[in-house]
């Protein structure tokens, strides 16, 4: 993955909106799911959830495919996957031993203690 395409990617999931809706296109693994579906479970409007959706296809996070009428969604987790691998690239050195997930908890061997996680802070989603 090319910076560019990180830089892409890491802005449409940096919106607390787009951030839900793609991390439940994930839940929903390769089934992926209708608009209608994610309206509903994260209360958006239609125009809403279009505009998040349409940001997270053109950075390559997302794919629709046509079923009947609707349109499915899903997750492109080969981008994720990418992604992922582009940030941990070269961690530790290079090191990935030392890299590895502990046992305990499943936090990076390498986590340093004076970065606070946030994730349960993190909001569910906001319109």
């Amino acid at each position: 993955m090319e910076i560019k395409d990180a830089t892409l990617a890491l802005a449409a999931l940096g919106q607390t909106t787009r951030l839900s809706i793609y991390r439940r296109l994930v839940e929903a693994g390769h089934d992926g799911s209708s608009p209608g579906e994610l309206a509903e479970h994260l209360s958006l409007p239609g125009a809403t959830l279009s505009f998040h959706l349409k940001e997270l296809v053109a950075a390559g996070l997302i794919h629709g495919e046509p079923r009947g009428r609707f349109i499915c969604y899903r997750a492109d987790f080969e981008a994720m996957n990418a992604l992922v691998a582009f940030l941990t690239d070269h961690c530790c050195g290079g090191n990935p031993a030392a890299c590895a997930p502990t046992a305990a908890g499943g936090a990076s061997a390498c986590a340093s203690p004076s970065i606070p996680d946030i994730s349960a802070r993190l909001p569910e989603h906001t319109a």
